[in-house]
């Protein structure tokens, strides 16, 4: 693969939402957005802006694919697009999209470059200030152009969000009930990738998320690993995008002692160890 221009990339999603996303945000015409599940919203600001960043993204790598939410939707086999060599952008147009349909500016625009289940690059994009979060695999994390500090490895409460709903998977539901009770619980943004950007700048401890698909997780899971944190699947295992529906949602945190602190608690079963087996 020819050399990464990061930079590049993010010139390209900040002009998609400038153009796709920012005009429609407050002004969405009741037709202009759907339930395309119950529950899960969608709007034209999230069709134009995958349909925009598409063929951009492919011309930036040769021989990339380009694994969108809303293409996912309508084509779920997308997702095993995902292979052992397989250079992939996985996009979230607009993530957040009920708080941006509700008029909320909780949203924000993710990619992630991909080769397989390796996390590349990533870029988390807030479309109604213009800020970028870039995080480069093994180069470290910026927001705005400015280098975000590495993450300090303490916190003698952990606080953060514990975002497992309905939706996800039935035997995370006591475990999660189990750790609500002993951290320090923050509202969630209703938008993955601005609790990431809380966690990447030292505003959370962790985020477990009861769901794991890859546009959801990708990118703010290597966001925050470049930021000194840690990122797994909800049970410990090695975050891989490629397993969708069955890894047990996403777990990060600010450091390996926070984030084994959290596994104690959600799987005391575990032997020690077993978990030292673990990223």
């Amino acid at each position: 693969m020819k050399a990464l221009d990061v930079d590049a990339v993010a010139a390209l999603i900040a002009e998609v939402a400038a153009t796709e996303i920012q005009p429609r945000f407050r002004n969405l015409a009741i037709h202009e957005w759907r339930e395309k599940a119950p529950g899960d919203i969608v709007t034209i600001a999230d069709e134009q802006a995958e349909a925009a960043l598409t063929p951009l993204l492919k011309n930036q790598v040769p021989h990339s694919i380009v694994i969108g939410e809303e293409a996912a939707a309508k084509n779920p086999d997308l997702v095993h697009s995902l292979s052992a060599d397989q250079i992939a952008w996985i996009v979230d147009p607009v993530d957040g999209t009920a708080n941006f349909a509700e008029g909320k500016a909780d949203f924000c625009s993710m990619v992630a470059l991909v080769r397989g289940d390796e996390l590349i690059a990533s870029w988390l994009h807030l479309p109604t200030t213009g800020q970028t979060a870039i995080a480069e695999r093994g180069a470290g994390a910026t927001f705005d152009g400015v280098r975000i500090p590495k993450l300090s490895p303490d916190a003698e409460h952990p606080a953060g969000v514990v975002g497992v709903g309905k939706l996800s998977a039935p035997k995370l539901h006591p475990k999660a009930d189990a750790l609500r009770r002993e951290v320090r619980q923050i509202r969630s943004l209703r938008c993955a990738g601005l609790d990431y950007l809380r966690l990447a700048r030292g505003e959370l401890d962790f985020v477990l998320f009861g769901r794991a698909w890859p546009w959801d997780h990708a990118p703010g899971v290597l966001l925050v690993a470049e930021a000194g944190g840690v990122g797994s699947h909800g049970d410990g295992s090695p975050y891989r995008p490629s397993e969708t529906l069955t890894a047990p949602g996403a777990l990060t945190a600010r450091s390996p002692r926070v984030w084994r602190w959290l596994l104690e608690r959600l799987y005391p079963e575990h032997s020690t160890e077993q978990r030292r087996e673990y990223p």
